[in-house]
């Protein structure tokens, strides 16, 4: 956590929004058997105003929704303020089959006896955490109706057959929702109104170094440079849609560094990657055409590592 907030420093997040947050982790201790449930990400979202955006948004108890297409670091973000605030996060996938019960809970027996089983929402809800909506706009009605009274000036669940329970002040919810994708659809008006949103831009070209050089300290300025280029030069393919957002991996980019690391050649790794993630053969030509105007298919780690 306190890596996490010297790099915020580091990246020109303004000094009283970080104090803010300070004061917040200070006034609100958390047990120490909640402490395992603060994510540590693996990496650090880049970008100053998305980052004050969102940091002003929580201390104000705003909840938050990030909208933005693949490889924006809508999840990374999420993850990285839950950890910024020191909360405990439950992360919380949307899809067909979720449904009211699996989001507050439901009646299950334990030693013969009908005991309550709490759910992600009913847990965050007790214990001041920070829930992650995951696709928000794949749930069905009946999930989306749960979080009505959780997201607005109510700040309650209403449990069937049981108390309702008011949610902890230090409570946050964070959804996530890409659009285009199959299974999903526009957002209500009703729950949009519950969010403060935030459209997340595409990655920079800094940014994207800076990311790399996280990952990979002892990667050569040239290769950083040229696979930051690489994404770069995919995401306009994709834009103009010579090639699908299949190919849009920023993932599957440092899965084949890491791969590349291991001994194994450029040319294979990134196909692992990126390139066999498009299925169609003329489209996978034209990816590695891409590909092939930045990394040589030959390059090993000798000279892609110092």
């Amino acid at each position: 956590m306190s890596d996490l907030m010297e790099t915020l420093r580091q990246e020109g997040i303004s000094p009283d929004l970080l104090r803010a947050v300070e004061d917040y982790r200070a006034a609100h201790a958390l047990p120490e058997a909640l402490r395992p449930r603060i994510p540590a990400s693996g990496f650090t979202y880049y970008g100053r105003e998305v980052w004050e955006q969102a940091l002003a948004a929580l201390l104000c108890g705003e909840n938050l929704l990030l909208a933005g297409g693949k490889a924006t670091g809508k999840n990374v973000l999420a993850e990285n303020l839950a950890a910024a605030f020191g909360r405990p996060a439950w992360d919380i996938s949307f899809h067909v089959n979720m449904d009211a019960a699996s989001l507050i809970g439901m009646d299950t027996f334990v030693d013969g006896a009908v005991t309550f089983r709490p759910g992600p929402v009913y847990r965050c809800a007790q214990c001041g955490g920070f829930g992650v909506l995951d696709e928000i706009n794949m749930a069905k009605n009946e999930a989306l109706a749960v979080l009505h009274a959780v997201l607005d000036f109510r700040r309650a669940i209403d449990v069937p057959g049981y108390e309702r329970i008011p949610l902890a002040k230090e409570t946050r919810f964070i959804a996530t929702m890409n659009y285009g994708y199959a299974g999903t659809r526009e957002l209500n008006e009703a729950l949009t109104s519950r969010f403060a949103v935030i459209q997340m831009p595409t990655i920079t070209e800094e940014n994207l170094e800076k990311l790399l050089r996280a990952q990979f300290a002892n990667l050569t300025d040239k290769y950083v440079h040229q696979f930051a280029l690489l994404f770069l030069d995919l995401q306009k393919k994709c834009d103009s849609a010579e090639i699908s957002t299949k190919a849009l991996d920023l993932r599957g980019m440092l899965d084949a560094l890491r791969l590349m690391r291991r001994g194994v050649a450029a040319g294979p790794a990134l196909d692992m990657g990126i390139t066999n993630k498009a299925f169609d053969s003329y489209e996978q030509g034209l990816i590695r055409d891409v590909i092939a105007a930045r990394i040589p298919a030959s390059l090993t780690a000798e000279k892609l590592f110092r």
